[in-house]
């Protein structure tokens, strides 16, 4: 074999290891992408079945449930338009209250609740997620009702 074939053929099994070691990389980074989604996105089947991602809105207010083996605990997340029921096994953070920002990450069960494995609350009442804060700008816009007449101006 000449040398020109073995360099070739170095050249290539580097190109073909460089490809398998990208396409590792990719594929762990996308099984380890979490998207957020709001309780009106997911109402509207556009969050992702059987994989895990984030729901966030603020805790509906007398919706914590909290069932006798101390643990589960229960309650509503809502966007102003849509509410979720979100269920959590294990404690809460210091600073989760209702009426207040949450944001769960978990998975969708079949029967509709949202099976968090983690519950994350605001720290600061100054404070919201941008993409918190644009979800729910836009779910108030979309519950806004214009009257035929201002419509017309």
């Amino acid at each position: 074999m000449k040398p020109r074939h073995k360099r070739f053929i170095a050249i290539g099994v580097g190109l073909g290891g460089l490809a398998l070691a990208a396409g590792l990389v990719l594929s762990a980074f996308q099984k380890n992408l979490v998207f957020f989604f709001t309780p009106s996105q997911v109402v509207a089947n556009e969050a992702p079945v059987g994989r895990s991602f984030r729901i966030g809105g603020m805790v509906e207010v007398n919706s914590v449930k909290r069932a006798a083996d101390g643990v589960t605990v229960r309650f509503a997340v809502t966007d102003t338009a849509k509410t979720m029921l979100v269920e959590y096994r294990g404690p809460l953070p210091d600073l989760f209250r209702e009426g207040k920002g949450v944001v769960a990450q978990g998975k969708l069960t079949e029967s509709g609740v949202f099976q968090a494995s983690e519950v994350l609350a605001k720290h600061d009442e100054n404070y919201t997620p941008p993409e918190a804060a644009e979800a729910v700008k836009k779910a108030r816009q979309a519950t806004l009702v214009v009257p035929p007449e201002a419509a017309r101006r």
